[in-house]
């Protein structure tokens, strides 16, 4: 089985990196390697495919329809995103799994950082005191996920308050800087995709 890969691709135009997302996704064939893209987004709402009753934002920062599950989120600089291209039927995986191991390595590591957090049943991502730190959307196809997790680290979160985060109105958002983690974003980039990758391995 191919090694899982890890791509450092810096700041990224969304867009872009949605279509290479895609592109590569199509192109899979049983011997493509999965992989982990670490990035960061100028500022850009993406609105998934539940589209029903999201309150649309009313500033300048454009608005991007995607293919992921879920509602409405915001990404902009300070914001660390890992999209994981991953042959799940390879891996022995379901969606419901592969949500478990984001959730659960968000989770530890912030454990590592004296940092309690929780996932919620009804609503994906990861929560400390009730306020949201990550994000999670997926999408299969053919067996295989592209899209991933993004976590707040240190940046303006006002553009969240012009939204319904994720579809739940007055959603509060929360960041590491915030939680007095000092670890800027290569080092936390680091051992998150260590520990997703030791997670993703042991089940492949």
């Amino acid at each position: 089985m191919p090694a899982l890969e890890i791509r450092q691709l810096g700041l990224t135009d969304y867009a872009a990196t949605l279509a290479a997302m895609q592109a590569y996704t199509a192109q899979r064939t049983t011997s493509t390697p999965d992989q982990l893209w670490v990035t960061e987004h100028p500022p850009v709402y993406t609105l998934g495919l539940n589209r029903r009753g999201v309150r649309l934002p009313q500033n300048a920062i454009p608005v991007v329809n995607v293919d992921r599950g879920g509602k409405i989120t915001y990404h902009g600089p300070g914001q660390l995103i890992i999209y994981c291209l991953i042959d799940l039927a390879r891996g022995h995986l379901n969606v419901r799994q592969l949500v478990s191991i984001l959730e659960d390595s968000l989770i530890e590591w912030l454990a590592a950082q004296g940092v309690v957090a929780v996932a919620r049943a009804d609503a994906p991502g990861v929560y400390v005191d009730g306020k949201k730190i990550a994000s999670l959307g997926l999408r299969l196809k053919n067996q295989c996920c592209y899209h991933g997790l993004s976590l707040n680290i240190d940046m303006d979160l006002q553009p969240f308050a012009d939204i319904d985060p994720c579809g739940y109105a007055g959603m509060q958002m929360t960041q590491t800087r915030e939680l007095n983690i000092a670890l800027q974003m290569p080092d936390i980039a680091a051992d998150l995709t260590h520990r997703l990758k030791e997670k993703l391995t042991h089940v492949r």
